[in-house]
């Protein structure tokens, strides 16, 4: 698989500081409407609530190729996102599974890593599939 051209699934973990959920949700609420406007390449973005602890959120985003993302990541209503998120919540930790090419993971590790989140990346074992025609 040619990672430029590779779906792949991102996972962030939340955890909203106590009395801040409602805070919270209107603002994943605003990123999420600003997302689906102005970014093709994510093709699912969910922010969904844990069923066991009501402070911790996961966000749930697919997309279409590795272009998709660093377009999200630089997205002006995703980094007003990130700095309301500072205000909010305890924390955020990001995992990545799929294919991405190097470079891809080297910037991610970087920004991330400057910006204190925790970040994983799950690199296939090329064992696995996607269907082609559904991202076309």
């Amino acid at each position: 698989m040619d990672p430029k051209h590779s779906p792949f699934v991102l996972i962030a973990r939340i955890r909203v500081s106590p009395g801040k959920v409602d805070d919270y949700l209107a603002i994943a609420a605003e990123a999420d409407s600003a997302v689906k406007e102005t970014e093709p390449g994510m093709l699912m973005h969910h922010f969904d609530k844990d069923p066991d602890d009501p402070l911790q959120f996961i966000w749930t985003e697919i997309y279409r190729d590795d272009e998709s993302l660093i377009a999200h990541i630089n997205n002006p209503p995703v980094q007003e996102y990130g700095k309301k998120h500072l205000e909010l919540a305890e924390s955020i930790e990001v995992e990545i599974y799929g294919t991405l090419a190097d470079k891809t993971v080297d910037y991610l590790t970087k920004t991330w890593e400057e910006a204190g989140i925790p970040f994983k990346y799950f690199k296939t074992t090329g064992v696995g599939y996607y269907r082609e025609s559904a991202f076309e």
